[in-house]
Parts: C-alpha cells; sequence; structure tokens
C-alpha cells in the first residue's frame, strides 16, 4: 500500500500548529524539509523560542556562576547576598554549611518583611525569579569583619549565630537593589565546594 503526502495538507498543518504564536501571517518560509521549517520557525519568531525553552528552564538548577551572571544583566535587579564561612567545610558536613546560610536568609527576609524591597522580592510575582549570590570568606574573624562593616556602612543583614557554640557561621543581607549593595561584596568568592572532598564524604 503506497501512503502519499499531499503538500497542501501539510502547508495547513503547519500553519495550524504555529496558531498559537503571534506571527506575521505575511510570514513566507521558504519549501524545504519539515525539520528545517520548524527551525526557521523558532529562529524567525523569539516568542516561540522562549516558550519552548521556558520548561527547560524551570527544570534547570542555576549555580552561584549563573547567579552572579544573572544580577549582571539587570544593574538594579533586587539581590540577596549570602556569605559563608569556608573554613567550616573542614569540620562540618557540607550540609550543615548549607543549612548556617539558609538560617541567615530566612532570618534577614523575616526580620524586614515589612521592608519594600523584601516586599518585593517575595511578591509572587517574583517569588520564582529570586536572584541570590553565595560567597565565602576564610573564617570567623573575616565574617565578624564583614558584619561590622556592614554596619558602618548601614547595610542591613542577619549575622547567624549558632547555638549551643555561639559562634557566627554565616552572614545574610536583606534584599538590595544590586548597585546599591553589590560594591561591599565585589572582594569576596564565589563559595565553591572543592569536590574531591565531596566524594570523599560519601
Amino acid at each position: 500500500m503506497t501512503c502519499v503526502i499531499s503538500s497542501s495538507r501539510f502547508t495547513l498543518s503547519i500553519s495550524k500548529s504555529i496558531g498559537l504564536c503571534p506571527c506575521p501571517r505575511s510570514r513566507v518560509f521558504p519549501s524545504s524539509s519539515p525539520l528545517s521549517l520548524h527551525s526557521s520557525i523558532r529562529k524567525s519568531h523569539p516568542f516561540c523560542s522562549a516558550s519552548m525553552s521556558q520548561s527547560a528552564e524551570t527544570n534547570s538548577v542555576s549555580t552561584p556562576d549563573d547567579a552572579g551572571v544573572q544580577a549582571e544583566e539587570t544593574p538594579d535587579v533586587l539581590i540577596q547576598y549570602v556569605v559563608l564561612r569556608r573554613d567550616l567545610i573542614d569540620s562540618w558536613p557540607l550540609g550543615s554549611v548549607v543549612t548556617q546560610g539558609c538560617h541567615a536568609s530566612v532570618s534577614a527576609i523575616w526580620l524586614t518583611k515589612d521592608d519594600p524591597h523584601t516586599s518585593d522580592y517575595c511578591n509572587p510575582d517574583n517569588i520564582d525569579s529570586m536572584h541570590k549570590v553565595t560567597l565565602e570568606v576564610k573564617g570567623e574573624t573575616q565574617m565578624v569583619n564583614l558584619s561590622e562593616k556592614l554596619k558602618a556602612n548601614s547595610i542591613v543583614h542577619k549575622l547567624w549565630i549558632e547555638q549551643p557554640e555561639n559562634i557566627p557561621t554565616c552572614l545574610a543581607t536583606k534584599p538590595y537593589p544590586k548597585s546599591v549593595v553589590s560594591p561591599f561584596f565585589k572582594k569576596l568568592k564565589l563559595y565553591k565546594e572543592i569536590v574531591g572532598q565531596t566524594l570523599s564524604s560519601l
């Protein structure tokens, strides 16, 4: 049995399939294979491409580097800085160090919940597009010095003091426009776990 595909039926099928995208009807695509026609449609219409890539972005996990790059795109994007102690990873499990960052971040948000920047940062329209950058300092002395520097410049933050150890483990700012707060952190490095340590702890 021979199957014959009508070119007119195929064209109609493609037209219906792209009917959801606001593509100009007067646009004429070169006659080619279905695959090349599909690629041409995606490249010619950003709206279509954005819709198709959105689900992939939703399933991806942003790295600290990604967060920094995203924040660079918009100078005044609202951003929260989280600073961890590098020395703790030598004696604490990685999960415990991450937990310290969570404590400080949530505390900074809650303590400034009535602040306009915090309200905007946690607004339902923005809650799925938060910007955070996780940085590191060498140890307790550097953490305390950073906190004092921020206080002197009226940068609101939470220095988390872990109990019962009673030691400062992490620091998190309230959300600020990046242009306001980034100068205080530009000398710090991104927090990056050493792969060898991670594997040895498994």
